[in-house]
């Protein structure tokens, strides 16, 4: 599996509300590598995950997600993905091991029909157990069970990421995970990617800590709505990169968008 792409992109454009996001972004990430992806506000980086978790439909393109369909791998439980903070409702009433366990409903489909509606403590205890996992890599099990509501930013932080690993996914995309977080927090989100890129898994992780990338990741892509550039943390961070990923590139000139 390592020889197969993590992610293969070919040509691909989207666009929010007839508005353009991508413009005919073309890239290949190899498996088991921690590639970051950095850009300005607004850029497309966020985009580019939503195509590949399929909540944003691109207008043409090829995706290809460890050799299939990124529509094939979702429902093969292959992808998981830990959210900008700001996309989650953090005054629902549940508690840190419920919102981890949310995590598992996509393989829960498989168990039989009578444990997929028992409540969460009677679920089948291999779910049970990646909870106590993940919550456990995250130093946040005396935390289950708290109110998310309850939980400082970075406690947050750890919990969403906690629920990416309990899926036990191939794929991590991660969108802005050491936004706003901690020095401990950050510090422990950082050690568990090293880990599960350590056992074999790909990581893509959105971020605007360029110190952490340059450390961190195996490879950089640059995008401002078109693809400005992808290599080693070092190339793609030095001066003359950056500076060229500020001028970027308006998809708009050469993106036509259907009305």
């Amino acid at each position: 599996m390592i020889d197969t792409p993590a992610l293969e992109v070919r040509r691909l454009s989207a666009a929010y509300h007839r508005e353009p996001v991508l413009s005919d972004i073309s890239l290949t990430l190899a498996a088991g590598q921690w590639t970051a992806i950095v850009g300005p506000n607004g850029a497309g980086k966020s985009s580019l995950l939503k195509v590949v978790l399929g909540t944003l439909r691109p207008l043409r393109g090829e995706l290809r997600v460890l050799g299939a369909s990124a529509s094939q791998q979702r429902r093969a439980g292959k992808i998981a993905y830990m959210p900008q903070h700001e996309q989650v409702e953090w005054d629902f009433p549940v508690s840190v091991r419920e919102t981890v366990m949310t995590g598992r409903y996509g393989l829960m489909r498989r168990d039989p029909w009578w444990q997929r509606v028992v409540p969460q403590r009677w679920a089948n205890a291999r779910h049970r157990d990646a909870v106590d996992e993940a919550l456990d890599a995250v130093d946040m099990r005396e935390h289950a069970a708290r109110p998310i509501g309850e939980l400082s930013g970075g406690q947050k932080k750890r919990v969403m990421l906690a629920r990416a690993l309990a899926q036990q996914a191939e794929i991590l995309l991660l969108d802005e995970p050491l936004a706003g977080v901690d020095p401990p927090s950050e510090r422990l989100i950082l050690r568990m990617l090293e880990r599960e890129r350590r056992a074999g898994r790909s990581i893509v992780m959105v971020t605007h800590d360029l110190p952490s990338a340059r450390q961190h990741a195996d490879q950089v892509a640059l995008i401002n709505h078109v693809l400005v550039g992808i290599g080693a943390p070092d190339e793609m961070l030095s001066d003359a990169m950056l500076a060229q990923l500020a001028v970027g590139g308006s998809p708009k000139g050469g993106l036509r968008v259907a009305a």
